[in-house]
């Protein structure tokens, strides 16, 4: 062979060689562009979420609306009774919880004189959670309706009406507004055109979501959570002793020995107490 041919042949193996050289270079860059984009696509989809996720973690828990008189961080508890009270019963309460109904029906008296004494300043949370567990919304609904009486000014009566007349948990009646506006005609003053559109159009419905928030954060987990200056009585106190009308009277009596009662008043209807008072004797429950 000569030696022209055997440079032909070489220049050409040379060439192939390279070519593959070039292709496997070529290929390996495309692979690098595909793998590149892929993780691009993923950072940015992750940093799409996180934005999501942020904006969501960050929209205002402060209720857009809030009923006329409540007071506390966020405007989220109603106050019943003389904010200069000696003594602050905390009650944390869904509409549709049957022990809370069972509470109520019990106890709803002897609170409503130890209010009307001066005795104690009652902050009542009106939570929702069971609607997440049962089906219907009564329990939004019915706080709904709490926080328009409340704006109405007839809070105590409406929501006494409320607890005597509820259903059982898995009647879903509270989530009927025909039947909360009914019950509310049971309250002298309370139905007018005002409250009436308050219900319907479900005004207090971010307030209602803010403290239910401001419950899912505490060390609270179930409904009735009762407390006597900060501290649980229900179902028993922190001597062991259950809880009964009685029982509440004398633990009231004996936190209030040595101190000046609250300004009197009757159903509920004191002089419009000031936040600076509200759960004075009351710290603000542990977060969960």
């Amino acid at each position: 062979m000569s030696e022209k041919n055997r440079e032909g042949k070489r220049t050409a193996r040379e060439r192939m060689l390279e070519q593959r050289a070039a292709d496997e270079v070529s290929s390996r860059r495309k692979k690098k562009l595909i793998v590149g984009g892929s993780v691009l696509a993923v950072i940015a989809a992750a940093v799409i979420a996180g934005v999501v996720v942020q904006n969501q973690r960050s929209k205002p828990e402060t209720p857009v609306a809030a009923p006329a008189g409540t007071i506390g961080d966020k405007n989220l508890v109603i106050p019943v009774g003389a904010g200069n009270a000696p003594s602050v019963l905390t009650i944390y309460e869904d509409p549709r919880c049957p022990a809370c109904g069972a509470f109520e029906r019990e106890f709803a008296a002897t609170i409503d004189q130890l209010e009307d004494a001066g005795k104690i300043y009652t902050n009542h949370h009106i939570v929702s959670f069971i609607d997440r567990a049962v089906t219907g919304r009564g329990s939004r609904t019915g706080a709904n309706a709490l926080g328009c009486a409340q704006d109405a000014g007839h809070f105590r009566d409406f929501h006494d009406v409320l607890y005597r007349n509820q259903p059982d948990e898995t009647n879903d009646a509270f989530g009927d507004k025909a039947v909360l506006l009914n019950l509310a005609k049971q309250v002298n003053g309370l139905d007018t055109p005002e409250f009436q559109a308050c219900v319907k159009d479900n005004k207090f419905g971010g307030w209602v979501s803010a403290v239910q928030q401001d419950f899912d954060k505490s060390s609270f987990k179930s409904t009735p959570t009762v407390l006597l200056n900060g501290e649980p009585i229900y179902p028993k106190n922190g001597s062991g002793e259950e809880i009964t009308p009685a029982n509440l009277a004398t633990w009231v009596d004996a936190a209030n020995q040595g101190k000046q009662l609250g300004t009197a008043g009757s159903h509920g209807q004191t002089p419009a107490p000031t936040s600076a008072a509200s759960e004075a004797n009351n710290p603000s429950p542990a977060a969960g």
